[in-house]
């Protein structure tokens, strides 16, 4: 739990470990970045507004490095906040004040959410593409030997699209695949990893675009020389 504010942190506290959670605090983001390289842990609830870095910082830096389930807790209602949020790694975003039942509710679904992505994937030993290869297990993308940096959700999304080829997900069907039948923010979600992972794939040096938009549907995997 990270959160600047002593008494928010202790409502959650007293709260949570009524449910049966064992809880570590934070009150600062670099607390908070020390404390997840010594532990693990199932979920981090994450606030937003911070002094020394912001929520959004610390969410950035954790998926650097881990694909723990993370929450931001935040009292900004704007639509381009949560999709910020969401984009940068974050996996739900509830909005101050909130009920505590609702917060129970959306902890158990982002656990129960990680369980299942963690197993859902079909594994592979590598997929291989013109100028790209993916290793599902290692979770792992080169393009010509050159290791790509993508959050866990930009991995999985890339790797059920490669692994599915030629097949069109819709953005719904995306995420509840990823986020769960449960998700319930913006499908727009999708579009923000999308650009995301085109972003990195074109400045690592990719010459074609994998993931093709199919107008009026979704998304599908391309593979260059392939006919579409």
């Amino acid at each position: 739990m990270v959160d600047d504010e002593w008494n928010m942190r202790n409502l959650l506290r007293i709260y949570l470990m009524k449910e049966g959670f064992q809880i570590k605090e934070a009150s600062t983001g670099l607390e908070a970045l020390s404390m997840v390289k010594k532990h693990s842990f199932d979920i981090i609830l994450l606030d937003v507004m911070m002094p020394d870095m912001d929520g959004w910082q610390v969410c950035k830096a954790i998926r650097e490095t881990e694909t723990v389930p993370i929450l931001m807790l935040t009292a900004r209602t704007e639509t381009k906040d949560k999709i910020h949020g969401l984009g940068i790694g974050a996996d739900d975003y509830l909005t101050k004040p909130f009920d505590s039942e609702e917060l129970l509710a959306r902890i158990y679904s982002l656990i129960r959410r990680s369980t299942i992505t963690q197993t859902s994937l079909p594994q592979q030993l590598v997929l291989e593409f013109p100028q790209m290869t993916i290793f599902p297990d290692a979770r792992e993308v080169r393009i010509q030997d050159e290791l790509i940096e993508f959050t866990p959700k930009e991995f999985d999304l890339l790797a059920v699209l490669a692994q599915s080829r030629q097949r069109a997900f819709s953005r719904e069907e995306l995420v509840e695949r990823l986020w769960g039948y449960d998700y319930e923010g913006e499908v727009r979600v999708v579009d923000t990893h999308i650009k995301n992972i085109r972003e990195k794939l074109h400045k690592a040096g990719m010459t074609y675009n994998p993931i093709q938009t199919v107008w009026g549907v979704g998304y599908k995997f391309y593979v260059s020389g392939e006919q579409e």
